[in-house]
């Protein structure tokens, strides 16, 4: 192993042009730390964000983008105890997925599924930890209540859809083209609503309100999720596409006793990390392996081409993940 490696640096912020090809020193992993030489990592909407300048990485993380990868263990930190060099893992990282080496915390990753190829192994992490942690951890969805997942067709949605439908939900999901819904119902959403033909609130509401939405759009959908939630139902918001900032009738919230909460994953603490991939290994990753459900891949692309990577994100054209061949 060399002391250099190479990795995508955010130059300045701006748009995917601002991605550029850079040389860094290999991290090194620290206590309860392995280092993953990445063979693929994750393109997600939160390293557009960072790119942007709106999204920092949390003190003591890598300032490249990425947010996961997949790949073999080239070293560990004292105390590890979990893994050897040359396992195979992939990983929810911090940060510094976009590079030939990454450091992340033992208790953060988990193995490849088997079954599952590098590339689609490297679509599982933030998507995973997010849907489980919020919809099922956060949200409590069981079986047999109504389930809408806006962004239907992304990352998110995509993993959302044959989770819930696995665990017994009644799955809506939004989406903007038909090819998209298609792709939403063929993935087990009982209906998909093209959100620039009909009204998410009136098709939820005509089936007596959703139980549990997860939502990453906010700005304009906030009170409109609140009207297609059921009495006592629940709100999950995780980003805002359209903006953090609303006016909401809270009185609806009150008399219908609704309940509105988010979570971000990137800034929580190792343990809480640690707590959601637990899960994951007891919960989820024993449905891929069994195939259960898997990753919907949309194209990989070059490491040097992370921009047109974030360049077919923002354009809202993928169905399913993007990831970077390292």
């Amino acid at each position: 192993m060399t002391d250099m490696m190479r990795a995508i640096e955010i130059s300045q912020p701006g748009g995917p042009e601002v991605l550029v090809p850079c040389t860094r020193p290999i991290p090194v992993p620290k206590a309860e730390q392995i280092l993953i030489k990445v063979d693929h990592a994750g393109v997600n909407r939160p390293d557009a964000l960072q790119r942007a300048g709106a999204y920092d990485p949390p003190p003591g993380a890598s300032d490249l983008p990425g947010l996961e990868a997949a790949g073999t263990v080239a070293a560990v930190g004292p105390g590890v105890s979990r893994w050897r060099v040359g396992d195979a893992v992939c990983a929810l990282l911090p940060g510094g997925g976009y590079a030939e080496y990454a450091v992340t915390h033992q208790d953060h990753a988990l193995p490849v599924p088997d079954g599952l190829s590098m590339a689609e192994a490297a679509a599982l992490c933030e998507t995973a930890f997010t849907v489980w942690s919020n919809v099922f951890m956060r949200g409590g969805l069981t079986g047999g209540e109504r389930f809408l997942v806006h962004g239907g067709s992304s990352g998110i949605g995509t993993t959302a859809i044959q989770l819930a439908r696995h665990f017994g939900a009644r799955v809506f999901a939004t989406a903007g083209s038909a090819g998209k819904c298609a792709a939403c119902e063929g993935l087990g959403a009982e209906r998909a609503i093209n959100y620039r033909e009909e009204d998410f609130v009136e098709v939820l509401r005509a089936e007596g309100g959703a139980d549990l939405i997860l939502d990453m759009v906010g700005g304009a959908y906030l009170p409109r999720n609140v009207r297609a939630l059921a009495d006592d139902g629940r709100l999950v918001q995780i980003a805002f596409l359209q903006g953090p900032k609303v006016e909401l009738n809270f009185a609806q919230v009150m008399v219908r006793r609704l309940t509105i909460t988010g979570s971000t994953l990137r800034p929580q603490s190792d343990a809480a990390k640690a707590a959601i991939a637990a899960e994951l290994a007891d919960h989820v990753w024993p449905l891929y392996a069994a195939g259960r459900i898997r990753p919907v891949m949309d194209e990989v692309f070059a490491l040097d081409d992370a921009a047109a990577a974030h360049a077919r994100m923002e354009a809202s054209a993928h169905i399913g993940k993007i990831v970077l061949k390292v």
